[in-house]
């Protein structure tokens, strides 16, 4: 796709058709939604194309139904190679490529965006897109804080909007099938559910200086809400994941999975526990200031105890009757003839998503719910967050998820949110 200057959106030509939304966001006007999609593929526009999104963008790019019209990011080194990658693929030169984000959410070509960044930067280009009329495909975990996934849900819910979390492993059998054996009770009443997760995967100095900002990368849109703060190598790209500031740990990043689990298997996906409690350990030197060991334990209204802790990786159901323990690599229970279970017609039988992003643009044609929907995988980053918050306070913490408000607790309150540099807000 090649943009010529008349055809491109100005500001100036976009704020004189759009309408002013008190969420500091703007909303096209219909008409100037949504054109027909060339030979009926649904047009897709990826924003974000590091390492995660680089990957997304190659699955999108094999699902024949969709034509991948342009890439985004504010690092050029990731930008021109995702555009390569694509006009590789269709062997040709017509990937558009763009620093800016609003390029691809409020242009009316594109049907659909995925959205691979950091995460402080999941939700206003996802609420963006909604707002003019596109499906969101978005990486985990949904938000970098509670009030923004529950942002994300209503504006999702309003404008009927397909939003598919990419909490992928509900697209794996052996994960379906552990959630289905606790569902339909085989492992008795469930008591427990352990979930372990990996420790940090980087590390940095003590001490470190800032360094001069790379030619190629707009580091100012890279930290965008994100407070000012000086450039360092370390902080950004994959490493964000261990500063509070984008992200919240491996209880966000490797979490966000098995945590999402142990609600498919609970059944607790529109709701989440009522008290939390933790004791992680923190950096108190360098960049890095997420838990380095991680420790918290939720209990839910229906006496469920789970626990969150560094080590190995994986969902373990404990029942009263037996357990089922799942990872990518495992399947194993006890008795071990529960492995054997075929489900009949009557019994619980979860969603069956063959692939994940398939099901998420099968989704945009049926305009039914995907596996991973807004709900669901704002729960999911609730639980991560509520983890991170208890072991940040270090006391128990009681919950209420119908009005997801801490109960009689201002400080906790306070971290639902955090104050979002201008001119970004939601």
């Amino acid at each position: 796709m090649t943009t010529s200057n008349s055809d491109r959106i100005t500001r100036r030509d976009f704020l004189k058709k759009s309408i002013a939304l008190p969420i500091g966001l703007t909303i096209l006007p219909t008409s100037f939604l949504r054109a027909q999609s060339p030979n009926n593929k649904i047009t897709l526009g990826c924003i974000g194309v590091g390492g995660m999104g680089t990957s997304d963008l190659q699955g999108f790019l094999n699902i024949d139904r969709v034509k991948v019209l342009a890439v985004c990011d504010v690092d050029k080194r990731h930008r021109e190679n995702a555009k390569n990658i694509v006009n590789q693929f269709y062997g040709n030169a017509d990937c558009a490529s763009y620093n800016d984000f609003r390029e691809i959410t409020r242009r009316s070509e594109f049907d659909a965006v995925c959205i691979a960044t950091p995460d402080h930067w999941h939700v206003i280009p996802a609420i963006d897109a909604m707002l003019h009329g596109k499906d969101v495909f978005i990486e985990k975990p949904l938000s970098l804080t509670i009030n923004e996934g529950r942002a994300l849900v209503s504006v999702a819910t309003k404008y009927s909007r397909i939003v598919q979390t990419n909490t992928w492993q509900r697209s794996l059998n052996n994960f379906r099938f552990a959630c289905e054996l606790v569902r339909n009770n085989y492992i008795g009443q469930l008591e427990y559910i352990e979930v372990n997760i990996p420790g940090n995967n980087r590390f940095c100095d003590p001490t470190w200086m800032p360094q001069a900002i790379p030619d190629d990368f707009d580091y100012n849109f890279w930290l965008g809400p994100a407070q000012w703060q000086p450039y360092h190598k370390q902080r950004c790209h994959y490493q964000f994941r261990f500063i509070s500031d984008y992200s919240g740990g491996q209880v966000t990043n490797w979490g966000a999975h098995y945590l999402d689990i142990a609600q498919w298997g609970m059944g607790t996906d529109n709701t989440g526990p009522v008290e939390i409690s933790g004791h992680g350990e923190f950096p108190v030197t360098g960049l890095f200031d997420t838990a380095t060991l991680v420790d918290f334990e939720c209990t839910y209204a229906n006496g469920v105890r789970l626990s969150c802790k560094t080590g190995g990786q994986g969902t373990k159901f404990i029942g009263n009757d037996g357990w089922v323990f799942v990872n990518r690599d495992q399947l194993i229970a006890k008795p071990q003839s529960l492995l054997k279970v075929i489900l009949r017609p009557d019994q619980i039988h979860l969603e069956h998503s063959i692939e994940h992003k398939e099901n998420f643009i099968d989704c945009i044609v049926s305009r039914k719910q995907p596996i991973a929907n807004a709900e669901i995988g704002h729960r999911t980053a609730t639980v991560c967050h509520l983890g991170n918050i208890a072991m940040q306070l270090k006391r128990k913490l009681y919950w209420d998820p119908q009005t997801e408000r801490f109960i009689s607790d201002n400080m906790a309150n306070r971290m639902l949110s955090r104050p979002k540099r201008a001119p970004w807000s939601i």
